[in-house]
């Protein structure tokens, strides 16, 4: 399964297997206003064969919809039009600020233009999702 943490200029993308129960950060894709450059999404897809799209959903923190969930859920339905896969919304709430923590933790030094941390947070989303998730 591929996962994306969507966002209006770059989107974190993650890999994760169900069996194995691991995930891993891919890359960081560039967006205009939210949409991505749909060849490198299609690349990512063939590449890595998912038999899942998995996209974090920018709830707030009382659990309402963000300015942000409407363009992510029209993300999802796009990802699905376009590849013909199934994709789950999952709460991403913290994740970016998780991915932080962690990154400075691995020694980052908050320079997140030049070194974006936008893939641990879709990986820290499709952790999210796997624990969701019965044991294979």
């Amino acid at each position: 399964m591929l996962a994306f943490d969507f966002g209006l200029v770059q989107m974190g993308v993650a890999v994760g297997n169900t069996e194995l129960r691991s995930t891993q950060p891919l890359s960081v894709l560039r967006a205009k206003e939210g949409v991505p450059d749909w060849h490198m999404v299609e690349k990512l897809v063939r590449e890595w064969q998912p038999d899942l799209l998995v996209v974090g959903d920018p709830l707030n923190m009382d659990g309402s919809d963000s300015e942000l969930c409407e363009r992510a859920r029209k993300f999802a339905r796009r990802l699905h039009g376009r590849l013909g896969l199934p994709v789950e919304m999952v709460d991403e709430r913290l994740t970016s600020f998780e991915a932080k923590q962690i990154s400075r933790e691995q020694g980052h030094r908050g320079d997140y233009k030049r070194r974006p941390i936008d893939s641990q947070a879709a990986e820290l989303v499709l952790q999210s999702w796997l624990g969701g998730q019965p044991e294979p």
